[in-house]
């Protein structure tokens, strides 16, 4: 096939989805040109050695990039990053009428919803077939983010995006979803069940994986010899830091929470640890990604926390695949799919979202587990993970997707 993957995010940004994807169906012979931008995320700044031009082309191994300017902004702006997508859309839409002209298939990473325009267009002017793969759930997670406006203009600019996604839902040939529940509620908004499928997401797989345990690690994490639980991600608005970090200072005398990252949630994050006096609550900031499996081996236990936002029950947080692949056990508080999958497989505990009493409980629970039934809970993380969410299986089964969705272009 010749595949068009179009998507705002690419690397070297930490978008590893598109990026793996785009390479592994190369691998296996396909032409995949990339439809993108120039990279800013997730500062808000172009790269430095990067310049935006109109013409710029590049070949990322064997997979063919053409990056096209626009604004970039990832600050707690709504208006600055609507311009951001917005600006993406048109210089896309723009290029992709060239760029993408020949190929058999379109795929759209999103969000945002902006960046299906170029297969909008390519699928009215020469009937390319669109595949939509949908990590968010707009417009829930603008509205609950905390930064949409309130009030007339905030139910006016709902009302909009509901309308664009319902669109773009119905442009789809097939609609790729991230969780079980994702895809009832896509249903929910209007899109034909008999084009949704369900494909987990996966990791980065060369950078995520069980290593051993190392001295430097634990000096990083400032291991004290008693249990740590390790956040690691986005410190952002919809993750329910404050849950954890109540949560941690109720059990200060057990265990330990080390928080790996940065965003849009730090500053308030880091000021309730210190009213709480949560002295067990260490912020160490962003590290590079390919530390994270070591950090990850030096703690005990990975957190997912999440806020209880009806959106964010479909929501599968990237981090629990990091966790999985590197075999490490978790603690999801969180609901929805999240939750059911740690039950159902056994890798965890698990509390309900935005319940710091409970969390507390699980956090001395996890303090007494002995560490012999924690390698068991991490050998099946990894083989959840290797069964269900590799690289390797995601891969096979957009495959399948793309192919089908050419093909039925081919008989029409």
């Amino acid at each position: 096939m010749k595949v068009g993957l179009i998507s705002q995010w690419y690397p070297p940004e930490g978008a590893f989805i598109p990026g793996n994807l785009a390479h592994g169906l190369a691998e296996r012979g396909h032409q995949v040109r990339v439809l993108t931008t120039f990279p800013s995320y997730p500062h808000g700044r172009v790269y430095p050695g990067w310049r935006q031009r109109w013409g710029h082309r590049e070949t990322d191994g064997s997979v063919a990039v053409r990056r096209v300017p626009a604004y970039p902004s990832h600050d707690a702006s709504a208006l600055r990053r609507a311009v951001s997508h917005l600006s993406f859309g048109a210089s896309s839409a723009l290029a992709g009428v060239r760029w993408l002209a020949d190929v058999d298939v379109t795929y759209v990473y999103h969000p945002p919803p902006t960046a299906a325009a170029a297969a909008a267009l390519l699928r009215a002017t020469r009937r390319t077939p669109v595949v939509l793969h949908v990590q968010d759930l707009w417009p829930d997670s603008v509205t609950h983010s905390g930064m949409a406006p309130t009030g007339r203009v905030g139910r006016t600019l709902e009302r909009a995006v509901g309308a664009l996604m319902r669109g773009t839902y119905r442009l789809a040939d097939t609609i790729v979803v991230i969780s079980p529940t994702m895809a009832e509620q896509v249903v929910a908004r209007g899109a034909d069940p008999d084009r949704i499928r369900v494909v987990w997401n996966w990791t980065d797989d060369a950078l995520f994986r069980p290593v051993p345990v190392t001295a430097e690690a634990r000096a990083v994490l400032g291991h004290r010899g008693r249990c740590t639980v390790m956040f690691a991600g986005n410190l952002g608005l919809l993750q329910g830091l404050d849950t954890a970090i109540r949560a941690a200072a109720a059990a200060r005398d057990r265990m330990d929470l080390v928080l790996v990252g940065s965003g849009a949630g730090e500053d308030a994050a880091r000021r309730l640890a210190a009213d709480l006096g949560a002295d067990n609550v260490r912020f160490i900031g962003r590290h590079p990604p390919e530390k994270m499996a070591e950090l990850s081996a030096a703690a005990d236990w990975q957190l997912v926390c999440l806020r209880d936002l009806p959106a964010l029950r479909a929501a599968v947080p990237s981090k629990l695949q990091a966790a999985l692949a590197c075999g490490v056990p978790v603690i999801a508080a969180a609901g929805g799919d999240t939750a059911a999958l740690v039950q159902s497989a056994e890798f965890g505990l698990v509390c309900p979202p935005e319940d710091w009493p409970t969390l507390a409980d699980r956090f001395v629970t996890a303090a007494a587990v002995p560490a012999d039934v924690r390698r068991d809970m991490g050998r099946r993380a990894r083989h959840v993970y290797q069964e269900r969410m590799s690289l390797r299986v995601g891969v096979d089964q957009f495959e399948d997707i793309l192919t089908k969705v050419a093909a039925q272009r081919g008989r029409a």
